[in-house]
């Protein structure tokens, strides 16, 4: 008899004999749970797909009908034209703003569209603001932003392209964009920066140029305008004729021509948006070969096993499942080798492929498993022994500069008498330790709960990874909905009494509210991570991550300061 060996299909058997019969069942229960699990992470992409529909409407279509009217694209339309054919374009930041700034009619993107892709065969930053969206006004979201994005740059030593379209900060606002050391003048000091590390920056300014954000075309190592849309001044003509009374139009004050001809300060001028990119394109192809970390890259391999079954096997209803079987549909070939796989076995840890790349992959186990102890260990919480091994394998992958996938499903660490003397403090300590001073890139992938301190220690948003993303599954919070609101309920409750109907009540409404800060939507809105991806896209993006890395030769020398033993 042969027997199916895919996830689903068995409840076709009719099979009399009582342990066949157990047999199908179990298999067909799983085969239920499977596909329930697999159409609710298809409904998940589908609502995350319609959200992103909307948001790539900009400032809606009377502000792109405006742009039209002017010869302009759309910042997305230039990124298409400006990158390689059939080349790979990782939007960074698409969540940006999402449902906030609701008073001003919302801030889709951020204002800005931005990612990684090829130009004329290398790859780069790409930022191209959005003038459909109240004129490419800053909101504080849109310095975020940016500098999230220089810093991605600046990481990776990237060259960065900017396409110039903006009318400044958004003065109602200014308070939160303005004077800081996170908001809009750090742009310019990181243009500094990049310029003194000898990363190529190029803006081309198709539109406004206003105020403080001029300085950013000139601070560029070249600067390309397009007659008669682009512009660039300190100060415009409504503000120069309010403050020295001179009348003067915008072309003649800070055009292309002016630029170009008379100040200096501009180096190309183009009749069109085409031709200015096509320049962008013939500078971009004549950047010479820099050095590289030297991270092992060999032939790629597909995974053996099904990728597509990532979205049947997440579990839509948080039940324990094995994150090998995950991880052996993300890597070449479904090779994995496990380091101490039977030690600390609610941490997996090992080598592997993705995309012909060395990886070391540091992932949360959710099912249940037993120690040599006899010890029975919750899935996804972290105990002494798999922080232990957690931050061995972290040093050995330093010391054999390879880089580290950290793959989140975690709820935190175990919690109780038993763990708080035999020191969980201390081992979750080495392994926090071990994360933040690791030198080799890090990438990490939200997949389930990123819970507390679980987070940190996977290498949460505050430990530096290159690139940080969340499939639809992902929730971030500093616990669960459910023990929050229990919690928040006490504290909202105490010295005074209430019945079973009011109790309710306050617990639905705050467990609903927390419920909505801890979605991937809420957390990309922030830019606690870079994208909310489908899985099936792990392997690319972590594949263009590593590439991205690649291009940084320094590495620093490990340093790990003090260990609690």
């Amino acid at each position: 008899m042969t027997i199916d060996n895919s996830p689903i299909h068995y409840s076709r058997l009719t099979i009399h004999d009582s342990q066949f019969t157990i047999f199908i069942l179990n298999d067909l229960t799983m085969d239920i749970a499977y596909n329930l699990s697999e159409d609710k992470m298809k409904q998940s992409l589908s609502e995350m797909r319609r959200r992103l529909e909307k948001i790539y409407e900009g400032g809606g279509k009377k502000a792109i009908a405006r742009q039209r009217e002017k010869n302009k694209l759309t910042p997305r339309e230039r990124i298409a034209y400006l990158t390689d054919k059939d080349s790979t374009f990782t939007e960074l930041g698409a969540f940006a703003g999402y449902e906030m700034y609701a008073e001003y009619g919302g801030c889709p993107a951020g204002g800005t569209v931005a990612g990684i892709g090829y130009v004329s065969g290398r790859q780069c930053m790409i930022v191209a603001n959005d003038q459909t969206v109240k004129a490419g006004a800053w909101f504080p979201i849109t310095g975020k932003k940016n500098l999230r994005l220089q810093e991605i740059a600046m990481e990776n030593h990237l060259p960065i392209i900017y396409l110039v379209d903006s009318a400044g900060v958004f003065l109602p606002m200014q308070d939160e964009i303005f004077p800081d050391k996170e908001h809009f003048g750090r742009i310019f000091r990181n243009n500094a920066k990049m310029s003194a590390m000898g990363i190529t920056q190029i803006a081309a300014v198709m539109g406004a140029c206003v105020a403080g954000g001029a300085y950013l075309p000139i601070m560029s190592d070249e600067t390309l305008m397009v007659t008669g849309n682009g512009s660039i001044f300190l100060a415009g003509p409504y503000l120069v004729k309010a403050a020295v009374g001179e009348d003067i139009d915008a072309e003649t004050l800070g055009g292309a021509a002016t630029h170009t001809e008379l100040s200096g300060i501009a180096d190309y001028k183009f009749d069109t948006e085409q031709q200015c990119l096509d320049q962008v394109r013939r500078i971009m192809s004549l950047l010479g070969e820099t050095a590289r970390a030297g991270f092992d890259r060999i032939e790629p391999k597909s995974p053996a096993k099904d990728p597509s079954e990532l979205y049947g096997l997440f579990p839509n209803d948080g039940k324990p499942y094995d994150m090998v079987d995950l991880i052996e549909r993300m890597v070449d070939d479904s090779a994995f080798d496990q380091f101490k796989e039977d030690y600390g076995k609610t941490i997996v840890c090992g080598y592997a492929r993705i995309d012909g790349w060395a990886v070391g992959i540091v992932a949360n186990q959710r099912k249940i498993v037993k120690s040599r102890k006899g010890e029975m260990q919750m899935g996804g919480v972290i105990y002494n022994d798999s922080a232990d091994k957690a931050a061995r394998f972290i040093l050995n992958c330093n010391q054999k500069k390879i880089p580290l996938v950290f793959l989140q499903d975690v709820t935190g660490f175990m919690v109780g008498s038993r763990s708080e003397h035999a020191g969980i403090i201390k081992d979750g300590a080495k392994l926090v330790n071990a994360v933040a001073n690791s030198v080799v890139p890090k990438i990490t992938i939200i997949i389930g709960n990123s819970f507390g301190a679980g987070n940190y220690a996977m290498c949460g948003k505050a430990y530096d990874p290159r690139f940080i993303y969340a499939w639809p599954s992902a929730k971030i919070a500093v616990m669960g909905g459910e023990q929050a609101a229990k919690t928040l309920l006490q504290i909202q409750t105490a010295g005074r009494e209430v019945d079973a109907a009011e109790e309710k009540k306050l617990l639905d409404e705050i467990k609903n509210r927390y419920d909505t800060q801890t979605t991937p939507y809420y957390a990309a809105a922030r830019l606690w991570v870079d994208a909310i991806i489908d899985p099936l896209a792990t392997r690319q993006v972590i594949s263009e991550g590593i590439k991205a890395a690649n291009q940084n030769p320094v590495i620093p020398e490990l340093k790990l300061g003090v260990f609690q033993v």
